[in-house]
């Protein structure tokens, strides 16, 4: 039963994920913790490997697809600094985890914080049509922004999701379809050199195997099932499904810091 909870949450976590382009795990990672049935740390593991592989099969589709938007000059410094961000991110987790006399306490600062990402994602999302947005061109500045948005979404354990849009959305002027697709390539980037950071560190927390195929095949094929999807979808669709999204994912941060406090 529990393996069939995970399947169908990194199913339905990746369709919209997507969709939204925000990878699967802002939503998969509290509504695991909310679920309670992996400790944080588990929960983390779980999420950012079915991220992986939804961002990798997803990636993969779009740099092939005649439509493809992924602008690789533009977000490869980004990808590469939320690469590093990642490692940083993860250290952090690691480190707040293991000085704390109530290591799953870690999960109440995981619920403020991630709240407080969806709260500002959402205004800005609300706000955008009129906020004057930038063509950032600067290399080191975008490594610099990639490495802000890797430690976040790593110490999170969400992959990067709407604050990679965000990001996106104002400093390279995508518009939401555009970005999208790009935020599903930065976040790839920072959950491959996440996941190795925490097999080479030791950090792999238990786990069983079934649960963590079953997560990665419900990740594919909600991948699969949200790029269809969202062939037939708008821009401005699109963004009201997000807005929704971030609705639910606030209330079960409300929810998860209760739980672990």
């Amino acid at each position: 039963m529990v393996n069939i909870m995970l399947l169908l949450i990194a199913f339905l976590s990746s369709v919209i994920g997507n969709i939204c382009g925000v990878g699967g795990g802002v939503f998969m990672k509290p509504v695991v913790d909310l679920s309670g049935i992996a400790s944080v740390s588990l929960a983390s593991f779980l999420s950012g490997v079915t991220v992986l592989a939804m961002t990798g099969y997803s990636t993969f589709k779009n740099l092939s697809a005649k439509n493809n938007t992924v602008n690789v000059s533009a977000v490869a410094p980004l990808s590469l600094g939320a690469a590093v961000g990642g490692v940083v991110g993860k250290y952090l987790f690691e480190m707040i985890k293991s000085q704390s006399a109530f290591p799953d306490r870690v999960g109440a600062v995981q619920a403020v914080c991630l709240g407080l990402v969806v709260l500002g994602t959402a205004l800005y999302t609300l706000c955008k049509k009129n906020i004057r947005t930038l063509h950032l061109q600067n290399r080191i500045t975008s490594v610099i922004i990639g490495v802000v948005l890797g430690i976040f979404s790593s110490f999170l354990g969400i992959g990067g999701g709407p604050i990679d849009l965000v990001v996106l959305q104002f400093f390279f002027s995508m518009p939401t379809k555009m970005a999208v697709q790009n935020s599903l390539f930065t976040i790839l980037f920072s959950q491959i050199f996440s996941l190795i950071y925490t097999v080479a560190s030791g950090n792999v927390p238990e786990f069983q195997v079934a649960a963590l195929v079953l997560m990665i095949a419900g990740g594919i094929a909600g991948g699969a099932a949200g790029r269809k999807i969202s062939k037939d979808l708008s821009g401005e669709v699109i963004d009201k499904l997000f807005i929704g999204l971030l609705a639910v994912i606030l209330l079960i941060c409300v929810r998860n810091f209760f739980k672990y406090v």
